[in-house]
């Protein structure tokens, strides 16, 4: 009453006044924040002064030093990281990279891979070497994965090859010339393949004792996705967490028993500290690696404040550990396990329900019997998943464009099995490794399991990638469904949800069509998309005998469009830089049809998918969008011919503008093609015939198409030339705008609009800065009603 009676006698309202406090904590709030800035901004001009010169790429280096984590060995060769000592060129000492990434290669061919293993590199090895190097260069692909954003977080400034000659034959010079930890790592990794036969097991077990998650094979890690387990398969947060909590438990206990240890120091204040030293030592065995890292930043945090008395609320401690995270790592800002790790632990503290402060008990203030303790803990694990698997579902989807329907069962299962005995087992085996096969015989089980999960229909749900307004709606959403709020106001988090789960997706108008040239590397893979129907045009090459651009690109990228099936899949010719991803979108992905030139009784055809023969003279049409083929002619045997020769030549004309698809057509079939019917060739935008190579793109072919542009599918500093100096002045001589994947990224050219180049949109200052002169130009190919 007094406050109200003195506000009656004012004239006017008193301003509102921040509190006293709050200054010093904006001016800290805002201090911190720029020197975070300058910090990371700091860190970036270090890194970049430590990259690859470019007048050094692709020259012959002789160089000194260590290999500096686990070989990972292939069919094609090995790849390992390399710290140089010392680098020349023609005797001339350079400055490279401190750290590189590496490939000792046998090659493609049956006889390279059936020529027995290559050398035995070691971690801890001192190695002379003579290189080709180059600078760090990924792919780019909308919502793909950024290599070169991964390269640089781990400080790696440059890839290359050993390139192993009669002339220049690479030499060892050491056994155990540093890197003791990783030698430690390489020998637990032989012992543990040497003593546990099931691979898939073996795998796992290497992956969570020393973090070495490449020994888990490709299609085990397709089933982790699939149900939702991956996290648990790699030394994440959890488990270095785990482990720093049993370890501080049995210091805790030990401490206990001697007193002089008591009065030195309290037991509890022991616990943490060992806990934490436990949790360092453990992250270290597992190859300290990033998210390993910030888990151990975070518990140093906790323990710090604990240590200094400092008593702040939950969320303020999660913060400042955050900001602790970030000062040492500011590119964990930009990974997705970072944003996982904080958001579960911030869910599980803001879903605690309120708990009254006098709880009334039935049982007079007795202690609650096994029954009921075991009954609440179940009860807690079962909150704590439902907590995470609906708050987490949205950042799922953000990230990744998928998240799994049956993850809520099987982490029901593989977070107890897993932390609780699996990873303790293998830790463990180091000093008993019988012990191994009791965590192999658990690890087997598991996956029997998890594979009955993935095999339920719609274990798995995808979702196209969700505009930023929709992504922090869904967010909100899954805050709603967690936290201790009336029901009423929970229900609210469905609508906010649904449109993250079934975004609306943009498709052309009628009779419109859009372009998406794919950045594979050396290959061609387009995806032309009308309004009802998707042609995917080529696939990419294989990257090595364990991978290619179906699984690593063109599968995330269909994902990531929300596209759920391709209606035709046109194979142009045999090489593998067209069709090495095709197995893979036709075992992973429905396809509807295929055409090609392929000859009879390849293994691509050998499916249930219908097929045809791509030949001169088919025409379709699709949502009002004109589709005619013009090469190859019918009657060409395909066994006998050069593959180029066959190439499938597609033309596609709507109201926007007409493309022309060419495969690696060879200047004879362009002459042929012109000969025949030189009008039927004029197309507004060119994808260049075999990436640029000096035996296509002929004058008078280019004169019959007169393309607006030309897009060069090929990789960067291809080992082939492409595309080749003299084709590119053909180009430029016509005044016809050359864009290239190798400079451009992926290439979009909307159903209505200008064109788009990924390295353009999405640029970033940690990506490969070789742009070409083109790119400073805008890029309007001018398809445009």
């Amino acid at each position: 009453m007094a406050v109200l009676a003195g506000w009656g006698r004012s004239r006017a309202l008193p301003r509102p006044q921040l509190p006293a406090t709050w200054l010093p904590l904006l001016l800290a709030a805002l201090a911190t924040a720029a020197a975070g800035f300058a910090s990371t901004g700091w860190r970036a001009e270090h890194r970049w002064a430590d990259a690859l010169p470019a007048a050094l790429e692709g020259q012959d280096l002789q160089v000194t030093g260590v290999v500096a984590g686990l070989p990972q060995t292939s069919l094609a060769g090995t790849r390992f990281l390399f710290d140089i000592e010392q680098a020349s060129q023609r005797g001339q000492p350079v400055v490279l990279p401190r750290r590189v990434s590496l490939g000792w290669y046998r090659g493609f061919d049956v006889d390279a891979l059936l020529a027995g293993p290559a050398v035995d590199l070691r971690a801890g090895q001192r190695w002379q070497f003579t290189l080709r190097l180059r600078q760090p260069h990924g792919t780019l692909n909308p919502a793909g994965f950024d290599l070169e954003l991964w390269l640089f977080e781990q400080g790696i400034r440059a890839s290359g090859q050993v390139r192993a000659t009669l002339a220049t034959p690479p030499l060892k010079l050491a056994d155990d010339a540093g890197q003791p930890v990783q030698r430690l790592r390489q020998a637990l990794r032989d012992r543990i393949e040497a003593r546990v036969g099931d691979a898939s097991a073996a795998g796992v077990l290497a992956a969570l004792a020393i973090g070495d998650q490449a020994a888990i094979d490709r299609p085990d890690w397709e089933l982790f996705r699939v149900t939702g387990v991956a996290h648990l398969m790699s030394i994440s947060g959890l488990h270095v967490t785990m482990f720093a909590w049993l370890a501080g438990a049995a210091i805790g206990t030990a401490w206990r028993w001697r007193s002089a240890w008591m009065l030195a120091l309290p037991a509890p204040m022991a616990a943490r500290w060992g806990g934490l030293a436990a949790a360092a030592a453990y992250a270290v065995l597992a190859g300290w690696g990033v998210p390993a890292q910030r888990t151990v930043w975070m518990i140093a945090t906790v323990v710090v404040l604990q240590t200094l008395g400092i008593r702040w609320p939950p969320a303020l401690v999660l913060a400042a550990a955050g900001v602790v995270v970030t000062a040492l790592d500011p590119w964990a800002l930009v990974q997705p396990g970072f944003w996982l790790s904080f958001v579960a632990v911030g869910l599980l503290m803001g879903s605690e329900p309120v708990r009254p402060l006098t709880p009334v008990s039935a049982h007079h203030g007795e202690p609650p019997g096994a029954a009921r303790r075991i009954g609440s803990a179940l009860r807690s694990g079962l909150r704590t998943q439902l907590v995470a698997t609906v708050g987490l579902a949205p950042l799922t989807m953000v990230f990744f464009q998928q998240v799994s329907l049956v993850g809520f069962v099987a982490n029901l299962l593989a977070i107890p099995l897993v932390t609780l005995l699996v990873t303790p087992l293998a830790l463990l085996g180091v000093l008993l490794p019988p012990l191994w096969a009791l965590a192999s015989a658990a690890v087997q089980g598991l996956m029997v399991v998890l594979g009955w999960l993935a095999g339920w229909p719609g274990a798995i749900w995808t979702a196209a990638v969700a505009p930023p307004a929709v992504a922090a709606l869904g967010l909100l959403g899954a805050a709603l469904a967690v936290m201790p709020l009336p029901w009423r106001l929970r229900l609210l988090a469905v609508p906010l949800m649904l449109p993250l789960l079934l975004p609306a997706l943009p498709r052309p108008a009628e009779g419109r069509f859009e372009l998406l040239a794919v950045d594979v590397g050396q290959g061609t893979a387009v995806l032309l998309r009308t309004r009802q129907h998707l042609l995917v045009y080529d696939t990419g090459p294989a990257y090595s005998p364990e991978a290619d651009a179906g699984e690593r690109v063109l599968l995330p990228l269909l994902r990531a469009r929300g596209e759920q099936r391709i209606d035709l899949l046109m194979l142009s010719h045999r090489d593998s830089d067209h069709v090495g991803g095709a197995a893979t979108l036709l075992a992973r992905f429905p396809v509807q049809a295929i055409s090609s030139s392929l000859e009879a009784g390849h293994p691509l055809l050998a499916g249930t998918v219908p097929q045809r023969r791509c030949q001169a003279g088919e025409r379709w049409v699709w949502d009002g969008v004109q589709f005619e083929l013009l090469h190859p002619p019918e009657g060409v045997p395909a066994a006998t011919a050069k593959p180029n020769t066959l190439s499938c030549v597609l033309r596609v004309q709507g109201l926007g503008g007409s493309v022309l698809l060419t495969g690696d057509l060879e200047a004879a079939q362009e002459a042929a093609l012109v000969l025949h019917d030189a009008a039927a060739l004029k197309s507004d935008v060119l994808l260049v015939p075999h990436h640029g190579s000096k035996t296509s793109s002929s004058a008078a072919f280019l004169d019959a198409v007169a393309p607006r542009v030309a897009v060069v599918q090929a990789g960067y500093r291809s080992r082939y030339g492409h595309p080749a100096s003299e084709v590119l002045a053909r180009y430029t001589q016509r005044g016809i705008t050359l864009v290239r994947s190798d400079t451009c990224g992926a290439w979009t050219q909307p159903a209505e609009g200008a064109a788009t180049c990924e390295r353009q949109t999405a640029r970033r200052y940690w990506h490969h800065p070789g742009l070409s002169d083109v790119l400073d130009q805008p890029v309007n190919p001018v398809i445009s009603p």
